[in-house]
């Protein structure tokens, strides 16, 4: 149980580094106006590569600890029929926040811009706005887990753009949106596909939309792999 406490305190203390290297990367490429002028774009360059370097070793490391920790929980867990009663309600409890890979049936949806021509506007084009409402309505349809090119959506998901890169979860997603939702293929897919649903809105600006049912229970969607960050938020006594 020590070897866990310490463990579980490594996780935190390596997942509060990374929201800093997150933080200052952000700095430097969305609000570093400032820096650009005071620095050469070569040396700016260099000091963004070199912080996502470092956000890249610290969330090895974090993957790592976190592995070490799975380990000992199973470990544990082999010893008793409590460890083995809070194992299982400590998986659960990371399958319902997206801490885990899950599987079952449900839908596919493939999104792709409309073709270029003279005439094209940006209704013709994949907008942020358009994937929020997309995962709004799959999660009304009864989708117990979506994602979009394998980045997991959550309760603190953010969709947004920035110029014209759409980012989900911070990290730059690009056409094709492949949207991954598990729950009953034909109740997604009815909500999904109805008249004036909003698939169908889009299908009007002429995007190019594929569905595809999977019946099976082999769908995959990826377990979140971010961090969440709580500035407010305490435990009630």
């Amino acid at each position: 149980m020590k070897r866990e406490i310490i463990v579980g305190i490594l996780c935190f203390l390596i997942a509060a580094s990374i929201c800093v290297q997150y933080r200052s990367v952000h700095n430097y490429t969305t609000n570093g106006q400032a820096s650009v002028q005071s620095m050469s774009e070569n040396k700016l360059r260099d000091r963004v590569l070199k912080e996502q370097e470092n956000y890249n070793k610290l969330y090895a490391q974090l993957q790592d600890a976190q592995a070490q920790l799975e380990q000992l929980r199973k470990n544990s867990a082999t010893n008793s029929d409590e460890a083995q009663q809070l194992e299982k309600q400590l998986s659960e409890l990371n399958r319902l926040l997206g801490y885990t890979d899950v599987k079952g049936k449900g839908l596919i949806i493939t999104l792709k811009d409309a073709d270029a021509n003279e005439n094209s506007s940006s209704d013709n084009i994949i907008h942020d706005l358009d994937l929020l409402d997309i995962v709004n309505e799959l999660f009304n349809a009864g989708a117990e887990a979506v994602s979009i090119n394998d980045q997991r959506i959550i309760s603190t998901s953010a969709i947004n753009c920035s110029g014209n890169v759409v980012r989900i979860n911070g990290q730059k997603v690009s056409v094709p949106f492949v949207i991954k939702a598990i729950g009953s293929p034909e109740g997604i897919y009815g909500t999904m596909t109805r008249p004036r649903g909003y698939l169908d809105l889009m299908r009007s600006a002429d995007i190019k939309i594929e569905i595809e049912k999977k019946e099976n229970d082999d769908l995959i969607v990826p377990k979140y792999t971010g961090t969440r960050q709580y500035e407010y938020l305490q435990v009630a006594e």
